[in-house]
């Protein structure tokens, strides 16, 4: 399929394109409120979408209009096996048509691949090529490490993959753990005791949690030790048996650091390391312990290593166009 900046104004002159729905009560849902959905499919690939009765015409440049047919077939899949459509939904299946991916992927449903994870609020499924990579290798490999810039759901999945096999029994407990150093802060010069310091590094994995279980079962888990959210240097001296673990920001650990983490792990435990390169916030002179461990642990078996890239960002487009001015403007790091 010829990308949208290769076709000619000649070719502009078509037969529109019709799709024809079975089930009119799923179209609102599909088309968004006061037809957003549609409009932002128009803007996102240069068509115009008409809609009369269970008819849909599409008007554009030919491949526009498949990539619009197939967009809105992925969307309407997804529709069709009870999950919501929103505004990051149709992105997310713009984003594989434009990438020459087609739009299976979006939704979970490449060659019959069910690539869901359902959680006890949600269900969670990759909105892009490399997030269908990832949550492949959640599924597969014992120790995943995902590296790439923020927006890529790097931690997210990982928590909804965790949240997953602790419903289904799989392991018995989660363990969420992040280095406590952010942007050269110091933990001794914040007010309050242990845990109000440590809280704010933390609340991103608490808030990802939130999203894939209800807040008293949370609660509870928390409260019996059964997920467990504590800074790296808690994770020193322990064999982490029947566990997911997730170490974030895994660029700000050191090497020593790593190689603790990493030789935590016990019995029927797996682990997934996330982090950014370009965002260490390390004192100068000090190497991160996931730069060495990627170095160190490619090849080695029972290991894999996704990495995302400015493309994959899945929160508002303007992150993406931010990231790239960054990388444009500096060398390397923050």
């Amino acid at each position: 399929m010829t990308p949208p900046s290769r076709i000619s104004g000649a070719e502009r002159t078509v037969e529109p394109l019709y799709m024809t729905f079975d089930d009119n009560a799923m179209l609102p849902a599909l088309f968004g409120r006061h037809d957003e959905h549609l409009a932002r499919i128009e803007q996102a690939l240069g068509v115009t979408l008409v809609s009369r009765g269970n008819q849909l015409a599409i008007s554009g440049p030919p491949w526009s209009m498949q990539a619009a047919k197939l967009v809105l077939s992925s969307l309407l899949r997804r529709l069709e096996t009870g999950l919501e459509v929103d505004a990051a939904e149709v992105t997310a299946a713009v984003r594989m048509v434009n990438r020459g991916e087609g739009a299976d992927g979006a939704a979970g449903e490449k060659d019959g691949e069910d690539l869901f994870i359902a959680t006890q609020k949600m269900r969670v499924g990759p909105r892009s090529p490399m997030q269908a990579e990832y949550l492949r290798a959640l599924r597969d490999y014992d120790l995943v490490f995902a590296l790439g810039p923020a927006g890529t759901g790097k931690t997210y999945l990982a928590v909804a993959q965790a949240v997953a096999m602790l419903i289904e029994g799989r392991v018995e407990r989660i363990v969420l753990s992040r280095p406590a150093v952010e942007a050269g802060e110091n933990l001794g010069f914040l007010p309050g005791d242990l845990r109000e310091k440590i809280d704010p590094y933390l609340r991103p994995l608490y808030d990802a949690l939130h999203d894939m279980m209800p807040g008293e079962k949370m609660r509870r888990y928390l409260e019996a030790g059964d997920i467990e959210v504590a800074p790296l240097a808690f994770m020193r001296g322990r064999t982490l048996s029947n566990a997911y673990v997730i170490l974030d920001e895994a660029q700000n650990t050191s090497v020593v650091q790593m190689k603790m983490c990493l030789t935590r792990l016990g019995e029927n435990s797996r682990m997934a390391v996330t982090g950014d390169l370009s965002q260490i916030d390390l004192p100068k002179g000090v190497t991160s312990g996931l730069d060495d461990a990627v170095r160190r642990l490619a090849g080695v078996e029972g290991v894999t290593m996704v990495t995302f890239s400015d493309v994959d960002v899945v929160r508002h487009g303007l992150v993406t166009r931010i990231i790239r001015a960054y990388d444009k403007t500096t060398g390397a790091g923050p």
